[in-house]
C-alpha cells in the first residue's frame, strides 16, 4: 500500500488493465487508457511489467490463479460423476462472470500452440477424473476424459459467451454436459465393473485399479515391478473393443 493508504502503482495498475479488459467490448485497450485510469505514468508501467503486454500476462495469470482456486475449492458431493457436473458447471459461471478475461484465457488459440493454462485446466481435471476412475465410474482413462470434457466445456463456455445476454440458455451447458459424462463416466449404482452399459467390465476394472494403484503405490511391489503393472493395466484400459 501507498503512503496514503491507497494500493501500490503495480496493484493500481492490475486492477485498471483488468477493468478496461473488461469493459473493451473485444476492442484494443491502449497504455494511455491503462496509464490514466491508474494514476501513473507510462514508465511506472514498464517498471514493473515490461510493457502493455506484459501487463496483460499478469492480468491473465491473476484470473487464471482466481479461476483454479474456485475449481478447488467446491465442494466435493462424496458423488465422483456428480463432482464432474459441479466442476463443469463452474467453468461455465466463471467464462460469463468474466467473458474478455476468459477469451484471453481460452480462446487466444494459435495453430499448433497450445497454451500452458489450457494444460494446466486439464491436469487439474484429469485429478478429479482419477477419483472418479478409482470408484469404477470412468469407462475412458482420465488423460482421455479429461482432454475430451475440457474441450466441450471451452467450447460451449465461448459459444454462450457470443451469445447477447437476453438470448443466453445455460440449457446447451446442460445437454452436452450431459452428452460429454456419458459417453466418458457411468452414474449406475450397480456395480460398475458387471454393467458399464457395454463398455468391458475388464477395461473399467483396469481403469480403476490404474488409478488406485498410482495413488497409493503399494510397497507390496517394487517401483519395476509397479511400473510394468500399470504398463499391463494401461494398454488394457486404452483398448478399443
Amino acid at each position: 500500500m501507498d503512503t496514503a493508504g491507497e494500493p501500490a502503482p503495480k496493484i493500481r495498475l492490475l486492477r485498471a488493465a483488468a477493468s478496461l479488459l473488461a469493459e473493451s467490448g473485444g476492442s484494443p485497450v491502449s497504455t494511455r487508457q491503462v496509464t490514466r485510469l491508474a494514476r501513473v505514468t507510462a514508465p511506472t508501467l514498464y517498471h514493473h511489467f515490461g510493457d502493455k503486454e506484459g501487463l496483460f500476462d499478469a492480468v491473465v495469470a491473476e484470473g487464471f490463479t482466481e479461476y483454479l482456486e474456485g475449481e478447488r475449492n467446491l465442494p466435493s458431493s462424496g458423488q465422483p460423476v456428480e463432482d464432474l457436473r459441479r466442476h463443469w458447471d463452474n467453468h461455465v459461471q466463471f467464462g460469463l462472470d468474466h467473458p474478455h478475461l476468459y477469451l484471453v484465457m481460452f480462446g487466444n488459440i494459435r495453430p499448433e500452440r497450445r497454451p500452458s493454462m489450457v494444460a494446466e485446466a486439464e491436469a487439474f481435471l484429469e485429478e478429479v477424473l482419477k477419483r472418479a476412475a478409482a470408484a469404477a465410474r470412468l469407462v475412458v482413462p482420465p488423460a482421455e476424459a479429461a482432454r475430451s470434457l475440457l474441450a466441450a466445456n471451452i467450447g460451449v463456455t465461448l459459444m454462450l459467451i457470443a451469445e447477447p445476454a437476453s438470448n443466453r440458455s445455460l440449457e446447451l451447458s446442460v445437454m452436452t454436459r450431459e452428452a460429454v459424462i456419458s459417453a466418458i463416466a457411468t452414474d449406475s449404482d450397480s456395480d460398475p465393473v458387471i454393467d458399464t452399459e457395454g463398455t468391458p467390465s475388464v477395461v473399467v476394472a483396469a481403469i480403476a485399479l490404474n488409478a488406485a494403484l498410482q495413488a497409493s503405490h503399494p510397497d507390496q511391489l517394487s517401483s519395476s515391478e509397479l511400473k510394468l503393472f500399470l504398463e499391463w493395466l494401461h494398454r488394457i484400459s486404452t483398448r478399443t473393443g
